[in-house]
């Protein structure tokens, strides 16, 4: 090979990082190790969220260690899906890996991902077995995605994570998607193409905490659903029909009871439909609120993230 020729990498592993900055060098440390078994081009894109934890000037000093390393900053927090977005529109290799920062997923299940989908596979999944969430987190879950599913009429596994292995016509396939509001699994399961699967056992975090609260789960599950389908706004029309038929039957019951027996004592009765058509017409329109919001950020034409900086270690092949 002649001097000073540049290869492109054969497998971009690609991880937001946000609140984990203790498990960066252990992770880097993994990922060299199982990469190394499949080939000597690989690289490792960490893209820092704008993590709280001086996470930047961790990835930088890493490079001394790990020449295949390379940082991505953020402007500002845009979220682990718009983090994913843009590692994977940098990545330059045949493949990328995604996954988490917390080692949760294991660094050495990769050579596994790789062996499956040379078996023909366009893109692999990373199957869960196991979690190491808390029980109420698994049970939410569990319930979150039984509702997905009879949401799109689909069935949807919530067994699997944004651990992953792509194939370049797969990440091609993705960087053409321009929602701002998007989920990285719903996106790939959109696409199509070819899908394998690898089991394996999630661990527990190598060091921190989960940055996601309740309510940030809550409004990430919302969000998937509002991304997925357009079902509540058929259930809202079907809510008026409902209202309405129950409006008609119950004007002629009173008129009914005005020609043909007494008046009724007292109007309870009315006050409670008026209160449960007023509150189902505010639910209606917040909805229908949340759909219009979408489609008003995404008419503004914004970028979907800003890059402030980059830093690349001198890999040499």
């Amino acid at each position: 090979m002649e001097s000073g020729t540049v290869l492109e990498p054969t497998i971009s592993v690609v991880v937001p990082v946000y609140g984990c900055v203790d498990c960066l060098d252990e992770l880097c440390g993994q990922l060299a190790k199982n990469l190394c078994e499949l080939t000597k081009h690989f690289e490792i894109i960490l893209v820092d969220d704008r993590s709280p934890d001086n996470a930047w000037a961790k990835i930088v000093s890493l490079q001394a260690k790990h020449a295949a390393l390379k940082g991505i900053r953020l402007s500002r927090n845009f979220g682990q899906q718009i983090a994913i977005t843009a590692g994977l529109a940098v990545a330059r290799g045949d493949y990328a890996v995604v996954m988490d920062c917390d080692l949760q997923d294991p660094p050495s299940l990769i050579p596994q991902l790789y062996a499956k989908l040379r078996e023909g596979y366009d893109l692999v999944l990373a199957k869960r077995l196991e979690r190491s969430n808390s029980p109420f987190r698994q049970l939410a879950s569990r319930i979150y995605f039984r509702l997905l599913s009879r949401l799109v009429e689909e069935p949807i596994d919530g067994s699997y994570g944004s651990f992953s292995l792509l194939s370049r016509k797969v990440i091609n396939g993705f960087l053409l998607f321009e929602e701002k509001e998007r989920h990285y699994l719903f996106i790939l399961r959109w696409l199509g193409f070819c899908i394998g699967s690898v089991d394996y056992v999630q661990r527990q975090r190598y060091s921190g905490t989960s940055s996601y609260s309740l309510s940030r789960l809550l409004h990430l599950a919302f969000d998937g659903v509002l991304f997925q389908a357009t079902v509540l706004l058929r259930w809202i029309v079907n809510l008026g029909f409902i209202f309405a038929a129950s409006g008609m039957a119950m004007a002629a019951y009173l008129v009914w009871r005005v020609l043909f027996r007494t008046s009724l004592p007292g109007w309870t009765s009315l006050v409670v439909l008026i209160l449960i058509s007023t509150g189902a017409i505010l639910v209606s329109v917040r909805v229908i609120g949340l759909y219009v919001g979408k489609i008003f950020h995404q008419s503004k034409q914004r970028p979907l993230y800003v890059i402030d900086a980059v830093s690349e270690g001198r890999v040499q092949w």
